[in-house]
C-alpha cells in the first residue's frame, strides 16, 4: 500500500476514496483556525514519484472508483503536471469515476480559465473549498488569505469551468460579537455561487492553535454556546435563497445538533427541525463533548 506522510486528511465524503498525496502540507498554512498541516513543510512530489505510486497501488486496488488528491494544496502544482497525473490515474484505473481535491480561492484565481477547463476535462471534477465565513472582518482576523469578493470570484470561475463545488462554513467563527455579520455575509456568498454541496461545522480549536487564533482577534473572543450555534444555523438556512439544488449538511461531529436537507425543497422542513430542537434542548449531545 501507499507509504503516507502523516497526518493525512480528507473530507468525510471521501471516506471510501483512494487518497493520493501529490503534495505534502499546505503552501499557505496561515489560517489561524487550522492546524492540519502545521507539522509539515510544503513539498510537491515529482511526476515520476507520483506515477510510480499510482502504478503500485493500481496493481492492488484496480477497481478504484474515486481518488482524492492530498494534501491540502494539490491545486497549487503546475497545470501540465496535474493533467499528466489525471491522465495516468484514469489510464491505470479503468473504473475511475471521479478525482477531487481541496482548493483555495487564491489558487483558483492564479489559474487561467483555460487551465481550469483543461484540468476538468482531464478528470478533476470536484473541489472542496472552505468559505469559513463571508464577513471580511472575520476573514481578516483568521488570516484566510481571501475576501468576501475573491471567494465569490474564485467559486464562480470554478463553476464556469465545469467543477462541482463542496463548500464548508464554520459556525461560531466570529464568536458572539460577530455572529450576525458572519452568518448574513456567508449566506450572501452561498446565494451568489450556489455550490453543489454546503457543509456547516462548528468551531473547534485544538489547544495547540487556540492562542494563535485568539491573538488574531485582538479583542475578547467569547465563544458561542451550542444554542448560539443553533441560532446561527437557523439564520443561515433562513437567508439561503436559491432556486438551484444545494445539498446541505450540518451533521458533522463538531455540531451539537444534526440538520440536513436539500435546498430549496427542504428549507422549511429544516427550519421546523430547528424550531423543534430549540424546544427540546435535551436532544443535544452531552455537555462538554466539544471543546473550544
Amino acid at each position: 500500500m501507499l507509504d503516507y506522510d502523516y497526518p493525512v486528511y480528507r473530507p468525510p465524503s471521501e471516506s471510501e476514496s483512494l487518497i493520493l498525496q501529490v503534495t505534502l502540507g499546505c503552501s499557505y498554512n496561515k489560517c489561524s483556525f487550522c492546524d492540519m498541516y502545521r507539522s509539515k513543510q510544503y513539498y510537491e512530489k515529482s511526476l515520476p514519484e507520483i506515477k510510480n505510486e499510482i502504478m503500485e497501488i493500481s496493481n492492488k486496488l484496480p477497481k478504484t472508483r474515486r481518488v482524492f488528491l492530498a494534501d491540502g494544496d494539490a491545486l497549487n502544482i503546475k497545470t501540465d503536471t496535474m493533467i499528466e497525473i489525471l491522465k495516468y490515474l484514469y489510464y491505470k484505473f479503468p473504473e475511475l469515476e471521479r478525482v477531487s481535491c481541496y482548493a483555495m480561492p487564491m489558487n483558483l484565481l492564479k489559474k487561467s480559465n483555460k487551465e481550469l477547463i483543461d484540468m476538468n476535462n482531464a478528470g478533476l471534477k470536484l473541489l472542496y473549498l472552505g468559505i469559513e465565513s463571508g464577513a471580511n472582518v472575520i476573514l481578516k482576523k483568521i488570516t484566510k488569505g481571501a475576501t468576501h469578493d475573491t471567494i465569490i470570484k474564485s467559486c464562480v470561475k470554478a463553476k464556469k469551468s465545469g467543477y462541482e463545488l463542496s463548500c464548508m462554513i464554520i459556525l461560531g467563527l466570529g464568536g458572539k460579537k460577530h455572529t450576525i455579520e458572519h452568518i448574513t455575509e456567508t449566506a450572501i456568498i452561498i446565494n451568489a455561487i450556489s455550490p453543489t454541496y454546503v457543509g456547516a461545522l462548528t468551531l473547534n480549536l485544538e489547544n495547540g492553535i487556540k492562542n494563535e487564533f485568539l491573538a488574531k482577534f485582538n479583542e475578547e473572543f467569547i465563544p458561542v454556546e451550542d444554542s448560539d450555534a443553533l441560532n446561527e444555523l437557523e439564520l443561515l438556512i433562513k437567508n439561503i435563497d436559491t432556486k438551484k439544488k444545494i445539498v446541505f449538511r450540518a451533521n458533522h461531529a463538531s455540531n451539537a445538533y444534526s440538520i440536513k436537507g436539500t435546498f430549496p425543497s427542504d428549507k422549511n422542513n429544516m427550519l421546523k427541525q430547528i424550531s423543534w430542537l430549540k424546544e427540546h434542548p435535551e436532544s443535544s449531545r452531552p455537555v462538554g463533548f466539544r471543546g473550544f
